[in-house]
């Protein structure tokens, strides 16, 4: 793991933080997790296990910190770095055509999958204020919509910043 690799993550990470902890409760106090665009960024620019590892538990601790769902902390902690190597099989299946257009299908699916099993988690520890469905029609699809235009907006954009300022080789 190179250090600007980790700076570079730790900045995502504390971007996604800032972004988490803005954005306001949609229905029953939960909220797109904005965390997540930042951790998908972090992984497509940096596909290796130790850095997905990485940067699933730092998001992991700071979604739990910065959650409005109640009783949310624990499954935050669980679902962040299992979504994060689920993202990462997706983003090795579509590897030589890591364009703006599959990152975006692929952070509408990541999405998706973190926010059912952060539901799921949730239902089994500490209950949902709703139903499982109502949720996922509710919070779940619009946080899809809304990471898939954050990727398609910030991921050309840091790409091009990595690549011409030369701080890391392996921006595609």
């Amino acid at each position: 793991m190179k250090t600007k690799e980790l700076v570079i993550m730790a900045l995502f990470a504390a971007i996604g933080a800032v972004l988490h902890s803005i954005m306001p409760p949609v229905l029953f106090g939960m909220k797109p997790d904005m965390m997540l665009v930042m951790m998908f960024m972090g992984i497509l620019l940096f596909p290796r296990v130790q850095n997905v590892l990485m940067i699933g538990i730092v998001t992991g601790i700071i979604s739990a910190l910065t959650t409005s769902f109640p009783g949310g902390q624990l499954p935050n902690i669980i679902e962040k770095p299992v979504t994060a190597f689920l993202f990462l099989a997706l983003a090795l299946l579509v590897k030589k055509s890591v364009k703006t257009a599959a990152a975006a299908v692929i952070t509408i699916v990541g999405t998706f999958i973190s926010g059912v099993i952060f539901l799921a988690l949730a239902l089994l520890i500490v209950g949902l204020p709703g139903g499982f469905t109502a949720l996922v029609l509710a919070v779940v699809l619009p946080a899809a919509a809304l990471n898939a235009i954050a990727i398609i907006i910030m991921y050309p954009i840091v790409q091009t910043i990595l690549k011409r300022s030369n701080m890391i080789e392996t921006a595609k």
